[in-house]
């Protein structure tokens, strides 16, 4: 099977008018996907290890089982998008906009989070061992870890975090 290449993707979201592109289970690990918009796109179970999404426009997308493990997000829009058991180990995620976003049982280890805004994010039961968290607003996130809750309302700085 040929490799897909960052011009192949672009092609896709040329052609997915009215709806978003569907990369469903598709290996992009490694592809620079930088400020490409992929906004509603369907990336269930895809492989982004270790990918460029940089200033990407992920809004609503579905990410579910997906694997963005040591992916570059910085600066990229997720808004409202469905990270549902994505594992997001040492990604970079700084500055990312992930508003309303579904976290639910994502493995965050080690991740960047420093200055995103989670504002509103369901992170129940999502792994955060190690993550960064300098800066993040997590004002109004759910599921937030008993340390991290407890840490917000005036008690000690969990030592796993930062």
């Amino acid at each position: 099977m040929a490799e897909i290449t960052r011009a192949d993707v672009i092609r896709l979201i040329a052609s997915s008018v009215n709806k978003g592109t569907i990369l469903r289970g598709v290996d992009l690990s490694e592809l620079d996907l930088s400020r490409l918009f992929l906004a509603e796109a369907n990336l269930e179970l895809a492989n982004l290890s270790a990918a460029n999404l940089r200033h990407a426009d992920l809004t609503k997308a579905l990410l579910a089982r997906s694997n963005l493990s040591y992916a570059d997000l910085s600066d990229s829009v997720m808004i409202g998008a469905n990270l549902y058991e994505a594992k997001l180990v040492a990604a970079n995620l700084r500055g990312v906009d992930l508003r309303e976003a579904d976290l639910r049982l994502a493995d965050l280890r080690e991740a960047n989070l420093r200055s995103a805004d989670l504002t509103g994010t369901n992170l129940w039961h999502a792994d955060m061992h190690g993550a960064q968290l300098t800066y993040a607003d997590i004002e109004g996130a759910k599921g937030l870890p008993l340390d991290i809750q407890k840490w917000l309302e005036g008690g000690p700085k969990p030592e796993h975090l930062f």
